[in-house]
């Protein structure tokens, strides 16, 4: 991807050798950790399906974020990427969003406040 990542985007990347396609993941590294280093941490994401109930430790991003659909992504689940694995760039997530996901983060984790 030609464009420098930055903590909060929303990109495209294929994390399972096996899937088919890629899928939205969010970056949460810190900038500094997104400029240098050889990889970075993102939070899954996978379509939601009609009715399907959004978890605590779980939230949706959508077209707020240049999403095509609702993803549902797991903030207790960190995966570790290559840079150079993201394909495409949908969007980033707002202030508003991002404490949300923060406060999930804290909550999964149970880290104290």
């Amino acid at each position: 991807m030609s464009l420098p990542l930055q903590q909060w985007d929303v990109v495209k990347v294929r994390i399972n050798p096996a899937d088919r396609d890629a899928h939205p993941a969010l970056v949460i590294s810190a900038d500094e950790v997104c400029a240098s280093a050889p990889r970075i941490n993102v939070l899954y994401g996978s379509t939601r399906q009609p009715g399907q109930p959004v978890r605590p430790h779980q939230t949706v991003l959508n077209g707020a974020e240049g999403l095509d659909r609702a993803t549902l992504f797991s903030c207790g689940h960190f995966y570790q990427i290559a840079p150079d694995a993201i394909t495409g760039h949908y969007g980033s997530v707002g202030p508003v969003r991002r404490r949300e996901i923060s406060r999930k983060i804290i909550a999964a984790y149970r880290f104290p406040l």
